[in-house]
């Protein structure tokens, strides 16, 4: 594309004055009576040695967290920092079960592993990761949501579990 050399000095303003490459194109057909693709106008930036300026975007405060009060919680084991008090897993009551988890021999259809889990309440229910590594839980009783704590316990004995099977 040539254009004359007021109107490489036009281009040279609107991008100064900091309008992106959709309103150069924009006021390029409107005010100038060039028709061009937005692929043409950044080959004819680069052309003309011509970048737009970028725009800074405002910066969001980082959310301010409240120190723990009270006595040290609970650490996960992999760094110094505590968990928060209320995703820590909270000891099992007396009395009652384990969480407990299988990996099936025959992989269920549809994911690269499978198999059953045993929450502390004694409801059970089918597990498996998909081909993408989405981890899905399959509830024998609809609607079941499993106690946090046990969520956590299952997480860990899963990892525990595919390690062991070398995944």
């Amino acid at each position: 594309m040539n254009l004359t050399d007021s109107q490489k000095q036009q281009v040279a303003a609107w991008l100064e004055a900091g309008l992106k490459l959709s309103d150069v194109q924009n006021k390029l057909a409107a005010e100038l009576g060039v028709n061009l693709t937005y692929m043409e106008v950044k080959f004819l930036l680069a052309d003309l040695q011509l970048k737009p300026k970028d725009q800074e975007r405002p910066k969001e405060p980082a959310p301010i967290l409240p120190a723990p009060a009270g006595p040290a919680a609970p650490t996960d084991g992999m760094d110094d920092e505590p968990l928060p008090t209320e995703l820590a897993p909270e000891p099992p009551a007396p009395g009652a079960q384990e969480v407990t988890l299988t990996v099936d021999q025959v992989t269920r259809a549809g994911a690269m592993v499978s198999g059953k889990v045993t929450f502390s309440d004694g409801m059970t229910g089918e597990w498996y990761l998909d081909q993408t590594g989405r981890l899905g839980l399959t509830p024998k009783q609809p609607g079941y949501r499993p106690p946090q704590a046990d969520v956590m316990i299952f997480q860990t004995k899963l990892q525990a579990a595919l390690a062991q099977s070398g995944f």
